[in-house]
């Protein structure tokens, strides 16, 4: 297939074999679960079942932002999904989210245990759930939910649509990669225009907004998502750049940028997640060395 071969759509589409890249085998126009596969619980009332992509990232940030704040509550054990094995279908899994989407969460502290999905829903859960990361004053509360909510309305035009299109697809197409570049840099646009005038997205006070928009566009401007920053001309917004290395320098987003992590230095990933201990005797080069 060609950039100019015309495309004339069906009638009516059918879910054939399709050659979308790395994550065809993942995809389908279904719900439901494929397998039978009960997941664990470990001993914490907070259960994760994720994958440190940036939507996973941003709930592990968030538990260890609130466990460095003493909410001890907030203890948890994060399990690995591995989305590309296709176990975010087995039916534990399913009943958590039916969306099949990391990150999921169970919070067995409630009387009847708790789930929650959708990487959002779970931020705001934790944040009201603790009383911190949120703002109080109605003044700048709204402020805070906007931001939130447009992160999770932008980014799926960064990643299933630039991501897919730059990165992932088999071959690459001038049209959509043009379509959706105009796109994120008008968003980095919106951020940088934001940042110019506060230090955090809702001014001097680090949010959850901030804990949801970092692991997407701090990681496309800091170079670690898709290769894509000098494309997208990362340096010429000074302010998001200010900002990402600014968060990228707290200790808690480090840890929770580790967990669920199972690509890049070994030393870097904690697939699983059970005590604060585990960042300094399980991560993948010690269990490594040890087998």
């Amino acid at each position: 297939m060609t950039e100019s071969s015309a495309y004339t759509p069906p009638k009516i589409w059918k879910w054939e074999a399709q050659g979308g890249g790395a994550f065809t085998n993942i995809n389908r126009p279904i719900s439901g679960s494929t397998h039978e596969r009960e997941l664990p619980v470990g001993k914490h009332p907070l259960q994760l079942y994720s994958l440190a992509t940036p939507n996973g990232v941003k709930v592990t940030v968030m538990l260890e932002e609130l466990l460095a704040l003493g909410f001890k509550g907030a203890e948890y054990d994060a399990y690995l999904v591995r989305i590309r094995d296709g176990e975010q279908f087995g039916s534990g899994f399913v009943d958590v989210n039916p969306n099949s989407k990391i990150p999921a969460l169970m919070d067995h502290s409630t009387e009847i245990p708790t789930r929650v999905f959708e990487s959002g829903a779970i931020l705001l859960y934790l944040a009201e759930k603790f009383g911190a990361l949120f703002p109080t004053d109605p003044g700048i509360r709204p402020e805070c939910m906007s931001w939130l909510f447009w992160q999770m309305g932008s980014a799926p035009y960064l990643g299933g649509g630039f991501g897919h299109f730059y990165n992932y697809a088999p071959e690459r197409w001038q049209y959509p990669i043009d379509r959706f570049t105009m796109e994120v840099k008008r968003q980095l646009d919106v951020l940088d225009r934001r940042l110019a005038d506060n230090r955090y997205m809702c001014g001097e006070e680090y949010t959850i907004a901030d804990i949801a928009i970092w692991p997407w566009y701090g990681a496309l401007v800091l170079d670690r998502l898709y290769n894509a920053a000098k494309f997208v001309d990362a340096e010429s917004y000074t302010h998001v750049l200010r900002w990402s290395k600014e968060i990228d320098r707290r200790e808690t987003v480090r840890r929770g940028r580790m967990v669920n992590r199972a690509h890049g230095e070994l030393h870097e990933q904690l697939r699983e997640r059970h005590d604060a201990m585990d960042f300094d005797t399980k991560t993948q080069d010690k269990i490594e060395a040890v087998a």
